[in-house]
């Protein structure tokens, strides 16, 4: 299938629209459109937040009458289904375009092909894969979810130039100079949850919350501590606030009378969690991405057990010396063949800091 120069420079406009709700719209993915007579745009849009009108709906809204016979660019396939608001497809072919070009089928079993089967039906022309590398990347917590039934898991983590977090007594504000704190609630602001272990909240009794300097809208992610015998709860600044908080613990343990937060109960294995059934538990409250902040034992554990997909590493231009702690506990490497290699898919400087957006390769041995 061959694209025009067109039609990828107008799904690239559709798809930085959708980034526009990347802090606002989960658990629904990020979609965009736009409506065009050849290079005119007529009418655009993006999914803003779930249960509002959907990126078609606003572009066809702008677009008016001279909808009929254009070309609509969407990120996503159009739903063909009745959620919160009436199908896409449908609404396409009320208006009378005459042709769609998505990046992508959308796997959500109610969807799967079926906006494109109604579309067709109905003499639309449909071409898809156009940049739809752009658009997995742009929605990788909603496909991990629904493609592999955990949420998309970054781990963030702030070091020393000799791979430190914390000094020995468990001391670590600030490694981290302003500028990176302040870009660490940008990805927070995306996050659906962000988890943290119970020697975090017990060390740094912290709120986890997202503070943005300007206005911009949010929705507050869930704040996660597991904690297998809920020893933090007295602990309230990860309950202040307006986001939520869930206590995940071991099924054994005993809440205290006193308790009227959110809890669960997930399996142990071994004295430990069986992280799998976290990452579960959390798809099916609709977490598309889970950011971890936690110390080194619980990020090793998550990165020993393969359920890492991306690290945020802000390396601080100080040394903490050989007694501070060390960045993972558990890896069990021990000879270079078990050596966990990453790829660098982002890398740049925040205020004195240096940034790395980190993802896990194949071990080589």
């Amino acid at each position: 299938m061959t694209f025009t120069a067109t039609d990828h420079l107008l799904m690239a406009r559709a798809l930085r629209l959708a980034e526009r709700a990347a802090f606002t719209t989960r658990p629904n993915p990020m979609v965009g459109c736009v409506l065009a007579h050849g290079d005119e745009v007529i009418g655009e849009g993006w999914h803003q937040r779930k249960g509002g009108p959907h990126a078609e709906v606003f572009a066809l809204q702008a677009a008016g009458e001279r909808a009929r016979g254009a070309t609509a660019y969407v990120t996503l396939e159009p739903c063909a289904h009745h959620g919160s608001t009436p199908p896409c497809a449908d609404a396409l072919v009320a208006a009378g375009v005459g042709r769609v070009v998505c990046a992508m089928r959308d796997p959500f079993p109610q969807v799967d092909g079926a906006g494109f089967d109604r579309l067709r039906a109905a003499g639309i022309a449909v071409e898809c894969g156009l940049m739809e590398a752009q658009a997995r990347e742009l929605n990788r917590g909603f496909l991990s979810r629904i493609e592999r039934g955990r949420p998309w898991l970054r781990i963030k983590l702030a070091m020393s130039l000799d791979g430190r977090t914390a000094m020995a007594s468990g001391d670590s504000k600030w490694i981290s100079g302003e500028a990176a704190r302040r870009d660490v609630h940008q990805w927070r602001a995306r996050s659906g949850a962000i988890v943290t272990g119970a020697g975090t909240v017990l060390a740094d009794d912290p709120q986890l919350t997202v503070r943005l300097e300007d206005a911009t809208e949010f929705v507050p992610p869930l704040r996660v501590v597991l904690d297998p015998g809920l020893a933090t709860v007295a602990r309230g600044r990860v309950r202040e606030g307006d986001a939520p908080t869930l206590y995940l613990h071991a099924p054994d343990t005993k809440p205290p009378r006193s308790m009227d937060a959110e809890r669960a109960a997930v399996p142990v294995q071994g004295g430990r969690f069986d992280l799998d059934a976290v990452l579960a538990l959390l798809a099916a409250r609709g977490i598309n991405e889970v950011q971890l902040e936690a110390g080194a034992t619980l990020a090793g554990a998550f990165l020993s057990a393969g359920l890492v997909d991306e690290l945020l590493l802000y390396i601080a231009p100080v040394l903490l010396g050989e007694r501070a702690r060390p960045l993972f506990d558990g890896l069990h490497i021990d000879a270079m063949t078990e050596r966990l290699q990453l790829q660098a898919i982002d890398s740049r400087r925040i205020g004195d800091d240096h940034r790395l957006l980190l993802r896990p390769m194949a071990r080589t041995g």
